[in-house]
């Protein structure tokens, strides 16, 4: 009896460390090869920021929003792990749709104008702002555009507030609603 009792209470012990070994495996591993490091800004596990802390069993990110996200190691390191950093510079990539309507050169000048103006926007690697595709109400344009990981989000923000207020004001076309 006493055995049985031994024995199961060591195969519940094995089962819940099972999870910390694998916490510190991960751990290690991360430690030893450095995918990223402290500072950098990952994606992993479906969360997004930037890591403020490698510990052995659990790595900490902090969102943009200020949340503080603890992920397991043993989690963390056998899942994908984007590190959007590690390059310096980040390809920030969106699409404008107008209306048939539009004049396509117009249009173009216009998004290319606006991305000139618009600060942190790197000018190496060049941009890209071209017709991407044809839709049954719209025409789809694609940019991209270089900036520097810190920057990515404010440029995004400033970039399409500056392209849809401009085309808006030189009168291009829109998609109708509906």
């Amino acid at each position: 009896m006493f055995t049985s009792i031994i024995a199961a209470f060591s195969v519940a012990a094995g089962f819940a460390l099972s999870g910390t070994f694998q916490n510190f495996a991960g751990g290690v591993l991360i430690l030893l090869l450095k995918p990223f490091e402290v500072d950098d800004n990952i994606v992993a596990q479906g969360q997004d920021g930037r890591v403020t802390s490698i510990q052995i069993f659990y790595t900490v990110l902090l969102t943009v929003d200020n949340r503080t996200i603890i992920i397991p190691n043993g989690k963390l390191f056998n899942e994908v792990i984007v590190n959007v950093s590690r390059q310096h510079i980040r390809r920030l990539d969106f699409e404008v749709k107008l209306g048939y309507a539009a004049d396509i050169d117009k249009a173009k000048k216009i998004i290319i104008a606006a991305i000139n103006s618009t600060e942190n926007v790197l000018t190496d690697p060049a941009i890209r702002v071209g017709l991407i595709g044809l839709e049954i109400d719209s025409i789809r344009f694609t940019i991209n555009v270089w900036v520097e990981p810190a920057n990515y989000l404010t440029v995004k923000i400033a970039l399409m507030e500056k392209i849809i207020k401009n085309l808006g004001a030189a009168g291009v076309a829109f998609p109708k609603a509906g």
